[in-house]
């Protein structure tokens, strides 16, 4: 399995490392617009959906992404910062509801309801990584890096230290002395980045030049926070739809939306609030 894992990593970074730092934006776009697509199939498949009517879903996200690109072109307007506030409200308010009732309950969320929410957060997370991009390759991966620094960091002080469940209906590994080792190694590397001033403009960097390091270390915490609910909620997903992966796509890793769920939640909050 671990040998599986490296290998479909690799083979990933061969392809997406040219993409991001040899080819223009266009093509990280297109690269992405392909992930939401199999994401938002992996989304059906786990609210029930499938065959022909998931991956018709799939290609219907795709077309409300495309759609919201031709949109600001041809108006010459901006749908992003709705879509942002709109994909924020859903991670704020609607998924800490599903959250405690699949906590408490364990009941199934409401089918239709996240079909649409699936149409509005995909793209929108779509469109706050071309917008992190537009501000420049280091600022988008410090977001990306922040996400995964808070993984790692949660994996390894969780084994450590891990006494006090977070979630263990949902996802059992999880702990809270693992959240706060995350948020330790997230809050470390973006601090150590933006004060290396090797790499500029980082987001943490951005924030800390904009607001100070109360503000910036403040909203630094609710993004990881943020990503510790996207993973619970796919978790919560998976473990209603009895399934281990939200598919087989990436061997060793699951699905797309195993490797994106954290940053669901993350990339639109991060632009909104820097």
């Amino acid at each position: 399995m671990l040998r599986t894992r490296v290998i479909t990593a690799l083979l990933l970074l061969a392809v997406l490392l040219p993409i991001v730092f040899l080819a223009p934006p266009l093509w990280l776009g297109w690269f992405f617009a392909l992930a939401v697509a199999l994401a938002a199939w992996e989304w059906a498949r786990l609210l029930g959906i499938s065959g022909a009517t998931a991956v018709g879903y799939g290609a219907l996200a795709l077309l409300v992404l495309t759609g919201c690109q031709a949109f600001a072109k041809g108006l010459g307007k901006s749908i992003s910062q709705p879509a942002w506030i709109a994909s924020a409200a859903f991670w704020a308010v609607y998924v800490p509801w599903i959250l405690f009732n699949g906590v408490r309950k364990f009941r199934l969320p409401d089918q239709g309801g996240l079909l649409i929410a699936g149409l509005l957060i995909l793209p929108a997370c779509w469109l706050a990584l071309m917008a992190a991009r537009e501000r420049g390759i280091a600022y988008m991966l410090s977001l990306l890096v922040l996400v995964w620094a808070a993984d790692v960091g949660a994996y390894f002080a969780g084994k450590a230290f891990g006494r006090r469940k977070l979630a263990e209906r949902i996802s059992p590994g999880k702990t809270v002395e693992g959240a706060i080792g995350g948020l330790l190694l997230a809050l470390g590397a973006s601090a150590a980045a933006a004060a290396s001033g090797l790499v500029e403009p980082t987001f943490f960097g951005a924030a800390l030049a904009r607001h100070g390091w109360v503000w910036a270390c403040a909203v630094l915490v609710l993004l990881v926070a943020a990503s510790i609910a996207g993973d619970l909620f796919e978790s919560l997903l998976k473990r209603q739809a009895g399934v281990k992966d939200s598919s087989g796509l990436l061997p060793g890793h699951g699905g797309v939306l195993d490797r994106i769920d954290a940053l669901l939640p993350v990339l639109p909050l991060a632009m909104l609030l820097n």
